[in-house]
């Protein structure tokens, strides 16, 4: 039996155009055997939930190191579920105070990995969320 494979979108929301560990993280899930959709820099929340909904994504991973995670990645996860697509793992990474995470999985992001998390540890957490 063929194994489903998991397609991921690496998003950089807002006005942060540092892109370097998203690329990383990108190649790095390709890797690994997932199909990845990565949205380039300067993105809207509304162009990132709409590439998520078009390319069918079982998870989002935003990147960001702006500061700007607390306005930016709740109007993504409230824009995917307002278009019904509350199943998409959605996760946080890049520069984010830890005293965030609270208020960041309240507004539907799964999981927020700071820096210094590696590539396995985060292919690893999606293969544990989404069986193949």
């Amino acid at each position: 039996m063929d194994k489903k494979m998991i397609r991921v979108c690496v998003a950089k929301p807002g006005l942060d155009g540092h892109d370097r560990g998203a690329k990383v993280l990108a190649r790095a899930l390709k890797d690994a055997g997932m199909e990845v959709i990565y949205t380039g820099i300067r993105q809207t929340p509304e162009q990132v939930a709409e590439t998520c909904i078009q390319e069918d994504v079982n998870c989002l991973l935003l990147s960001l190191l702006s500061g700007a995670h607390n306005h930016l990645f709740p109007k993504i996860t409230a824009l995917l579920s307002e278009k019904g697509r509350k199943d998409i793992l959605v996760l946080g990474g890049g520069v984010i105070p830890e005293e965030d995470d609270e208020f960041l999985m309240k507004s539907g992001i799964k999981r927020v990995f700071h820096t210094g998390a590696t590539t396995d540890e985060i292919v690893a957490y999606i293969r544990e969320q989404i069986p193949s």
